[in-house]
Parts: C-alpha cells; structure tokens; sequence
C-alpha cells in the first residue's frame, strides 16, 4: 500500500451513491457498519465481493470501509463495487490491477452515467403518450 494513511473513493450507480476508506488492516470489509459477509441478498454481495476477490491476495492486507445511500439494493451494490475496485487501483498504485478490473467489466472502475429520463408534457411519464380515439 502506498504512503498515505487512508484512500478515499466514491461510486455511483443511478441514484445511489457509495464512499469507501480503505486502510491499512486485516481484510475487514464493512458496508454501512455491517460485516460484508452478512449483507443480503446474496446476489448483491457477491457483486460487492468481485473486486476483493479479483485482487485476492493482496487485498488481505487493506481494511475497507464503505457508506452508501440512496438507491435499490443492487444500485448500491454496484455503486459499493465501484468504490472499492477504485480504492484498490489507488492503494496499491498498480496499472495491472486496474488494467484487470477494466478487462473483467469496465462499470467496476468507471462510474455508471445512465439516468432516469424526465417526464414530457404529453404523456405519464418519459415516453408514454396518451391514447387516440378514432371515433
């Protein structure tokens, strides 16, 4: 790990939005004051655990620490995901880490852009139109 003490980082995924520490430790992975391991549903903690797992060995030695609001629960495992992979590519400063998070799926190191599209005046919503009656 590099000289500094701790790393923070962010992600972001629609509306959810996740911080990360990482520090210098015994491989604790905690998001919102909760072990990692304990997080439900399963599917979204495996998501979370992918870039822990790509860096096996070597992110055994960082303690991370990860807050996120806002979102469904897989926005934030996303935004969570993102924010450690990122942690991890500053901490160790290692191009081919970060050049292996890139080939195993780029939405781990880079944020995910997409939005929800604003309401139009003649419908519902984003693109639902009210109906024509021909009678």
């Amino acid at each position: 790990m590099a000289e500094t003490p701790q790393i923070q980082t962010s992600g972001k995924r629609k509306s959810a939005v996740a911080r990360a520490v990482v520090t210098k430790g015994a491989g604790r992975v905690w998001v919102n004051s909760r072990p990692l391991e304990l997080w439900e549903p399963y599917e979204a903690r495996l998501k979370m655990q992918e870039p822990i797992r790509l860096s096996a060995p070597r992110s055994d030695g960082v303690d991370i620490t990860v807050t996120v609001t806002g979102g469904g629960f897989m926005g934030q495992a996303s935004a969570v995901r993102t924010a450690i992979a990122r942690g991890l590519v500053e901490a160790f400063q290692d191009p081919t880490l970060a050049g292996l998070f890139k080939h195993h799926d780029r939405s781990l190191l880079v944020n995910d852009t997409r939005r929800k599209l604003p309401k139009t005046p003649q419908g519902r919503g984003a693109r639902k139109r009210r109906q024509k009656s021909y009678r």
